[in-house]
């Protein structure tokens, strides 16, 4: 008997019947080893809010921030109200200092709107308006740079994280970035106000929370940044009424990308020098430097008069900020400067050698409203020659006969080498033009008609 073979399913039946198992046993395993994402709620944070009353002044928080992702920063940011309180505009205010302090004022505020706004013009005029608003405010330094720059000693606490943060190091502005930034810098200090920030005095990014936000309002977005006062009364107008100071200080590390602040490294060795130098004379006692070799030296032939050796290294520009401050509040002064401690006398009559040897003097006598900077221009050419000194001529005692009678002169001011108008002079001497007599003579003592003249280099 013949057994018909068993009918088979068609091929692209066995086909299907096989892709329907693998999807039953692959799609649960792909399930399970990757489960979809299940939103999770964004972090609840409360801050504690405070109001600061008038007869307490507002403590500056270290800038701090609560820790948060970037997405629930910027959630938590977007649920805080802005106030609906009255939002003035700043009042203008104008930099009143001289040129140097201008300068300096100029490239910390540009320095800091640069850096912390970008090169966007908006956010830089914004930044600009809340360093000036924090200048007026009794809680904040009183400088420009100061405001910038607080808490630059800390590694961390910076008001302006980039003061901190090595940023400075780690970016260089191009020209035209560095132009814009200075510009903004000189149209907020001319009186140019931003007005929709108001008196803000904070600000930071969307995406970060600050603890201090707690105590201040909402009052303005500008970009990705948001914008503060402090509540109550102390984010009033009437608040903003400190007196600025001019006098800026230099900051260093500006110094790679500022003119202004170039010279804040040669500035401070030059203070530090003079304190030491200031020890050697007695004048005051300073702290670490046992057994240590001063920079310079300096010797006081009286009170009122000091032979220095300079430091090496510092810029012949600094050489009047040293003088001043060896003259302290003197008000007659003789400061006499050498590069070489081989020509630096210890006391007067000063030598030939060590005259022409000099590297800077500077001369003050406020009775008489004399006060007189000059630098040896053969070693230190200066862009203004009445800055420099001047040939002139030593007298130095040669022999005479005993028939000659000796000269007779008349007292001159204590000060030495400072004629005034008035003064006589030895008979015998040769008589000055009407000029020459109103114009002071040497810084050094002069001698009697009986001398011969060589030539030096002094003072003018």
């Amino acid at each position: 008997m013949t057994v018909s073979p068993e009918p088979r399913s068609p091929t692209w039946l066995r086909a299907v019947l096989a892709a329907t198992a693998i999807v039953a046993v692959a799609v649960p395993a792909l399930v399970v080893t990757h489960p979809p994402a299940i939103p999770q709620p964004h972090k609840r944070v409360v801050l504690q809010r405070r109001v600061v009353p008038a007869a307490e002044l507002p403590p500056v928080e270290p800038v701090t921030f609560i820790d948060l992702t970037p997405e629930d920063a910027k959630a938590f940011n977007a649920g805080v109200p802005f106030s609906d309180l009255p939002n003035p505009a700043a009042r203008p205010f104008r930099f009143a200092g001289g040129t140097e302090d201008r300068a300096r004022a100029t490239d910390c505020l540009a320095a800091g709107v640069l850096y912390e706004a970008g090169d966007d013009s908006e956010g830089e005029r914004a930044v600009a308006q809340v360093v000036l608003n924090r200048l007026r405010h009794p809680a904040f330094p009183k400088t420009v740079c100061g405001v910038i720059f607080e808490g630059q000693e800390r590694s961390t606490g910076c008001q302006f994280s980039f003061a901190c943060d090595h940023a400075l190091t780690r970016w260089t502005p191009t020209a035209d970035a560095w132009r814009r930034a200075r510009e903004v810098a000189t149209m907020a200090l001319g009186g140019a106000v931003y007005r929709p920030v108001g008196y803000a005095t904070h600000y930071h990014t969307d995406w970060v929370v600050p603890y201090w936000q707690a105590s201040l309002d909402k009052v303005v977005a500008v970009h990705s940044h948001l914008f503060f006062r402090w509540t109550g009364w102390w984010g009033t107008p009437p608040a903003f009424n400190r007196q600025v100071s001019s006098s800026e200080p230099v900051i260093a590390q500006l110094a790679p990308i500022s003119d202004a602040h170039k010279m804040g490294g040669a500035l401070a060795e030059a203070d530090a020098a003079l304190l030491e130098a200031s020890a050697a004379l007695g004048l005051v006692a300073p702290e670490g430097v046992a057994g240590e070799t001063a920079p310079f030296t300096a010797s006081a032939g009286d009170g009122d008069s000091f032979f220095v050796t300079l430091p090496w290294g510092v810029q012949p520009e600094l050489y009047p900020t040293i003088a001043a401050k060896a003259c302290g509040e003197r008000k007659a002064c003789r400061f006499s400067a050498w590069s070489d401690a081989a020509k630096t006398p210890t006391a007067a009559p000063l030598t030939t050698d060590q005259v022409a040897a000099m590297a800077f003097s500077y001369l003050r006598d406020r009775d008489t409203g004399v006060e007189r900077t000059l630098w040896n221009c053969t070693r230190y050419p200066r862009p203004d020659r009445r800055q420099c000194m001047k040939q002139q001529v030593l007298l130095t005692a040669v022999p005479v006969a005993a028939a000659t009678p000796t000269p007779v002169a008349t007292p001159v001011a204590e000060l030495g080498g400072v004629r005034r108008k008035g003064d006589t002079v030895a008979r015998g001497d040769e008589v000055p033009d009407a000029t020459a007599a109103k114009r002071p003579a040497s810084a050094f003592p002069s001698a009697s008609s009986s001398a011969r003249r060589l030539p030096m280099t002094s003072e003018r």
